[in-house]
């Protein structure tokens, strides 16, 4: 069944989405805008903004972060109808948007990375028959909106979808595959599989016409496409194709931070994500900067605990309760501070430390000790004072796997990939564990079996699209 007048106002607003593109590249354009030149097209590339937006609530849903309940933070926090759904995502609920909410019914953040398909759609389709512009310029173009939409499903099927399993991919719902630019198309959730499959051949298709880098990391390059393909194989369990995509990644940037060689951070003094060595394509979480109240990222016992107190990631990424607000001195513990320090918010997209870590799992799976320490201990030594760092050690593979993922913990906490690791290690007895949370006086529990590791699709967008397929 065909729905022409409902996708665009409740999958991703992709009439209006689709409108802002036609301002770019279409008619009616003004000043010294030549309407169907190919330079129109590497202006909306440029407009970063419209490509960068991905998850932003699984920070929530992880063990990153643990408030207290009773706090003045939970008090505020839970009646707040503005991040209702952020409050949803942390209790592990099964509705995030309620739909007799007045204005947060419906997915902000499906409707953001949508609309980035909608605009790499639309340059994809349209470039080839473009003016002005040579066959390299157009090729890249395209091949930089398919970068763009792979890491957009890549971000809504580690959300909206279960962890991918081989044995169940090709009958497990992805989420719809929008390819084309147009209003009439099916909704209907095609297979797991089938997305994966999308996002392989839309980055190997990019990779040849690419630059090997490019001048802010907002753009894609051919370093950014190997670490998205990297990232991709990592979530598929495919370990060997992620070890061989982040060499490929690494090959063209391997340059680290020093943290070490920072007694504090601010803005001006640390490298922001546009032109940060370590990030290999620049993406945002729709929520914006963290560490604002209500909704700050207080950080669990345990996370802390890993982190320890010699580590830069703890100095320098954290914060004691009251700076973030005074009123917070009571329920004490450490808030996430890197966004709040720095004035942008967290890169959520690929980066020279993933690559490390993904390589450095590749082999401790595979039995390779020392290979395995070797990678981890790479990141390790530019993650503190060099009189604190002290080299990494495995007796057995098995620990040198655990090592690794704690180390992913380390790096990537309160930046989407702590959730998306629980997600996908769930099933391994080795990483086996039920959370448990209280709130309101409740205890609330996600064991490994539990539905709530894919979030449900806003009841509003189904109510619209009754292709739309829910979730458990």
């Amino acid at each position: 069944m065909k729905n022409q007048h409902k996708i665009y106002s409740s999958l991703f607003v992709l009439l209006l989405c689709f409108t802002g593109c036609k301002k770019y590249v279409d008619i009616k354009t003004q000043g010294t805008l030549v309407p169907g030149e190919t330079s129109n097209y590497r202006l909306l590339l440029n407009n970063t903004r419209a490509f960068e937006f991905g998850s932003a609530i699984g920070d929530y849903s992880s063990d990153d972060v643990a408030y207290i309940d009773g706090s003045t933070q939970m008090s505020s926090f839970s009646p707040s109808e503005f991040s209702a759904h952020l409050y949803n995502a942390y209790r592990w609920n099964n509705v995030l948007y309620p739909s007799n909410s007045r204005f947060y019914y419906n997915d902000s953040q499906w409707s953001a990375i949508y609309g980035t398909i909608t605009y790499a759609n639309t340059i994809i389709a349209e470039v080839a028959s473009s003016t002005g512009g040579t066959e390299q310029e157009k090729a890249q173009l395209i091949a930089e909106a398919r970068v763009h939409r792979a890491d957009a499903y890549l971000m809504l099927v580690n959300t909206y979808c279960k962890p991918y399993i081989r044995g169940s991919a090709q009958s497990d719902l992805g989420v719809p595959l929008i390819i084309t630019p147009t209003t009439s198309q099916s909704l209907a959730r095609p297979s797991l599989q089938s997305v994966y499959d999308q996002i392989i051949l839309d980055l190997e298709t990019a990779i040849p016409a690419l630059p090997n880098l490019q001048a802010f990391n907002t753009l894609p390059s051919k370093a950014s496409a190997y670490a998205e393909l990297a990232r991709c194989y990592l979530y598929m369990n495919d370990y060997a194709n992620a070890n061989t995509n982040a060499d490929r990644a690494l090959a063209l940037r391997s340059t680290l931070v020093d943290l070490g060689s920072y007694a504090t951070i601010a803005n001006g003094n640390y490298p922001i994500r546009g032109v940060d060595p370590e990030i290999l394509l620049s993406k945002l979480p729709t929520d914006g900067i963290s560490a604002y109240t209500p909704t700050a990222f207080r950080l669990s016992t345990d996370l802390l605990a890993l982190l320890g107190t010699s580590d830069q990631r703890y100095n320098l990424f954290t914060v004691p309760a009251t700076t973030i607000s005074s009123t917070y001195a009571t329920a004490g513990g450490r808030f996430f501070s890197r966004d709040l320090s720095i004035g942008e918010a967290r890169n959520i997209g690929p980066n020279v430390p993933e690559m490390m870590l993904i390589k450095a799992e590749y082999y401790a799976r595979n039995n390779d000790i020392s290979n395995a320490i070797l990678w981890m201990d790479r990141l390790r030594i530019r993650r503190f004072k060099k009189a604190d760092y002290v080299p990494s050690t495995a007796a057995n593979a098995q620990e040198a796997l655990a090592k690794v993922i704690d180390e992913r913990h380390r790096e990537f906490f309160c930046r989407m990939l702590r959730w998306w690791d629980m997600r996908r290690l769930k099933s391994e007895p080795a990483f086996q564990r039920t959370y448990t949370r209280v709130v309101n006086g409740a205890t609330l529990t996600l064991a490994p079996s539990s539905d709530r590791y894919v979030f449900p699709i806003a009841d509003y967008l189904r109510q619209l699209n009754p292709e739309l397929q829910a979730n458990p």
